[in-house]
């Protein structure tokens, strides 16, 4: 405004000076020169006015605008950080519940793979029972005609000493076929066929101790039935399940002896060496674990591998070298 103020004094003196310099002839002329003066001026305050006037407004509005920017932008990130604390919470429970699940998923695969393989144990039982139609024209496992492992049979095997010895195999003195004493009878008077499978059915519901006497009692009964090696398979079984190691190892040996080119005696003679490690007998059980692969090389592969397992969890290859 102060600058605007000299302009106009200045325009002022100038006119004064040509208005003294020129005639009073020309009165007129300067008079309407000053008007039209006066309203340039009378514009130019109007301009400058308003310009002010702008400028303040606009500064007064950026300044309000910016503090409402500020107070919206401060609310977005106080919630943003409230849903960022409930996310951290959130994946943490998640965690937590996928751990869980992990441990549940392991044990479920550990009970199942378990009960298959004894579900599988018992199907390849089923697969043995034979109409008397087919034994007649089939050779049969543990007779005395010649077999694609030999030609031993069971009778070729048997024995009155209390001792275990076994083919191929370093004896071991320690282990004592049990002294069986006379029961009651307990399967039905039926064909082999239906005792075995009478006798079977004890096992299906976790009855060890009535499925114990039963097999027993079929090996006793159908000692030369091509099902007998299998009873005795069982038998021994029963006794590993509920951890009665010594028993069975008793048991698994009765059937080595007794009953070696039976369908059972590859996995009778494995469960033997088991049994052997783990009643303190380490050296004989890895004897016996080795020889599975030795003299049943026709085995089932599941077989193998297991005894292959076996040997490497009780370290028999690095104690025999």
């Amino acid at each position: 405004m102060i600058s605007f103020k000299k302009k106009i004094t200045i325009t002022f003196f100038l006119f004064f000076l040509l208005f003294t310099q020129n005639s009073f002839s020309e009165d007129k002329n300067v008079l309407e020169i000053l008007k039209v003066i006066q309203k340039d001026l009378k514009t130019l305050e109007k301009a400058v006015y308003s310009d002010s006037n702008s400028d303040s407004i606009v500064s007064s509005s950026t300044i309000e605008f910016d503090q409402n920017a500020e107070d919206v932008l401060t609310r977005h990130l106080l919630k943003l950080s409230e849903i960022e604390g409930q996310f951290k919470e959130l994946t943490n429970k998640f965690e937590s519940i996928n751990f869980k699940l992990d441990k549940l998923s392991s044990r479920l695969s550990k009970v199942q793979a378990d009960n298959q393989m004894r579900f599988q144990e018992l199907e390849d039982t089923k697969e043995l029972v034979l109409t008397p139609k087919e034994s007649e024209n089939k050779t049969l496992p543990g007779s005395s005609e010649p077999q694609d492992l030999g030609s031993i049979s069971y009778k070729d095997t048997a024995t009155n000493e209390t001792t275990q010895q076994t083919q191929s195999v370093e004896t071991t003195s320690t282990v004592v076929s049990e002294v069986v004493q006379t029961e009651e009878k307990i399967l039905p008077n039926e064909t082999p066929e239906k005792q075995y499978e009478f006798a079977t059915s004890f096992l299906k519901v976790g009855d060890y101790n009535t499925a114990e006497r039963a097999f027993r009692e079929f090996v006793i009964t159908n000692s030369d039935h091509e099902l007998a090696g299998s009873a005795q398979y069982w038998y021994a079984e029963t006794f590993r399940i509920r951890q009665l190691y010594t028993d069975a190892a008793s048991a698994y040996l009765e059937g080595y002896q007794k009953y070696p080119k039976s369908n059972k005696a590859p996995i009778n003679l494995l469960k033997l060496g088991v049994s052997l490690v783990q009643i303190g007998e380490k050296d004989q059980g890895c004897l016996m674990i080795s020889g599975v692969k030795e003299q049943y090389p026709k085995a089932n592969q599941s077989v193998l591998q297991k005894a292959k397992y076996e040997e490497k969890k009780f370290e028999c290859k690095k104690d025999n070298t």
